[in-house]
């Protein structure tokens, strides 16, 4: 996502925990910062994907985090998938000192973040969001304006509310066409093309059959995604037994190591259950 806004020549500073994991972007022109405060001083429009809401935390909140540096008229922008309520607390922070902050979390795993065709679904200030949406034009396709701080978290809950039951449906089906010796790929190609087509039957189906269980996204973010829905949901007085279901397959994932494979790592869950050897 980075390298794609260095690639349209703007100019950039990064900051990593682990900086061997900026030697690609630093090698094509962007400039080392040893903190998130760092990076804050030296720019206008700040973006951050990490893992985990208390990581968001400590870009934004901490000592050396974004909002310690940060000018007036700063715009940060946080691209990982959090909490709402998170999202909500940064934005008020931010107006403190002059900032505007928008949560955009997105969709697409990896193959929409090398190829610039992510889902960008965007909350927080709307002035901040139209001068934003060029460069959110250069990582993704489908960008949205959803509404007020947190928005773009709860349409991220919603994207993965949609996957989780939707995973489930495609590991089964898969497993189901194994069992009656059908070919798995000729399977994706006819019903991927009618109403059972999803992105996950069509993307990562094709990585099932392939046993690449590779991670586009990790199990364990998922896991935490599923939670923050589920805290929500209970918040809301919302009940939600399909999301809950797949939540506890993919914490028995868990359970069995996977926690670093894929969300189609979920597919080994189920042959496991059914002693299907894959």
């Amino acid at each position: 996502m980075c390298g794609h806004l260095l690639k349209a020549g703007y100019p950039i500073f990064v900051h990593n925990r682990t900086k061997d994991k900026a030697t690609d972007l630093l090698s094509m022109g962007a400039r080392w910062c040893t903190t998130p405060c760092e990076v804050a001083r030296q720019s206008d429009i700040i973006f951050s994907i990490v893992g985990f809401p208390k990581d968001v935390e400590e870009v934004y909140l901490g000592k050396d985090g974004v909002l310690a540096g940060a000018r007036v008229g700063t715009i940060i922008v946080d691209m990982t998938t959090s909490e709402p309520s998170l999202a909500q607390r940064i934005s008020v922070e931010a107006k403190k000192v002059g900032v505007f902050a928008l949560d955009a979390p997105v969709s697409g795993g990896d193959v929409g973040a090398r190829n610039a065709t992510l889902a960008i679904m965007v909350g927080g200030d709307k002035t901040a969001y139209d001068v934003v949406f060029p460069l959110f034009q250069k990582m993704g396709e489908i960008i949205a304006y959803m509404g007020p701080a947190g928005a773009g978290q709860h349409t991220k809950m919603s994207n993965q509310i949609a996957i989780a039951s939707n995973m489930v449906g495609v590991v089964e089906a898969l497993l189901y066409a194994q069992k009656a010796n059908l070919d798995l790929n000729a399977l994706i190609d006819l019903i991927g093309k009618g109403a059972a087509g999803s992105w996950s039957l069509n993307n990562l189906g094709r990585r099932m059959v392939q046993k690449n269980f590779d991670p586009g996204f990790f199990i364990k973010h998922f896991v935490k995604d599923m939670g923050i829905a589920l805290s929500e949901a209970k918040r809301m007085n919302l009940s939600l037994p399909g999301l809950a279901l797949a939540n506890q397959f993919y914490v028995a994932a868990m359970a069995q190591g996977m926690e670093n494979l894929g969300t189609h790592g979920l597919f080994k869950v189920f042959a496991n259950m059914n002693n299907i050897h894959i």
